[in-house]
């Protein structure tokens, strides 16, 4: 079965890296400027309920990590094929088509940045093996996803892990053990 889009992944026995890569440059292309612009105006409006201390570097690590990062999921060559775990990978597009159908129509929802998020969430945990938030990412109390050598620590996994509007139950990054 040849698959077109990012959800025919739910109906596949199993995905090679380059498969899903393939699909998520065909959805990336498919971003206007006008997209990103529109999805840079919605982080803008977003971050207005972002604490002021914190607000610009919030824009700046979501900036870089979800808008500038189509341009990279676009160019982005593979050193490594190999076969991915399709049920994560169906559980990660699941989970995401779910957030996407609940908040479609919502007062505030941007169809352009979920896209967008919806790229760059499955681009950096199944193609890049990094988790969605960047190392350096900004939560509220002066708090950073931080890589230690080994792994990726994330300081408010365990908190948002249950939360249906997050990418926390896919995202490869640990709880930092120093947060719990």
């Amino acid at each position: 079965m040849a698959i077109k889009k990012i959800k025919d992944v739910l109906s596949c026995n199993e995905v090679h890296r380059e498969e899903l890569l393939t699909l998520l440059k065909i959805e990336a292309r498919l971003i206007t400027i006008r997209d990103i612009m529109q999805a840079s105006s919605f982080l803008i409006q977003d971050a207005q309920y972002v604490q002021g201390s914190y607000r610009k570097e919030y824009l700046k690590a979501y900036t870089i990590a979800f808008i500038t990062r189509i341009k990279e999921v676009k160019e982005h060559q593979l050193n490594d094929n190999g076969f991915l775990d399709v049920q994560e990978v169906q559980e990660a597009i699941s989970l995401l088509l779910k957030q996407e159908n609940e908040v479609t129509g919502a007062d505030g929802f941007d169809p352009a940045f979920f896209q967008i998020y919806k790229i760059i969430s499955i681009y950096t945990t199944f193609i890049l093996d990094e988790p969605v938030h960047p190392v350096g990412t900004p939560f509220p109390g002066g708090l950073k996803v931080k890589y230690d050598g080994e792994k990726f620590l994330c300081p408010v996994k365990e908190r948002q892990k249950e939360n249906p509007g997050a990418v926390c139950g896919f995202c490869i990054a640990e709880q930092d053990p120093e947060m719990i």
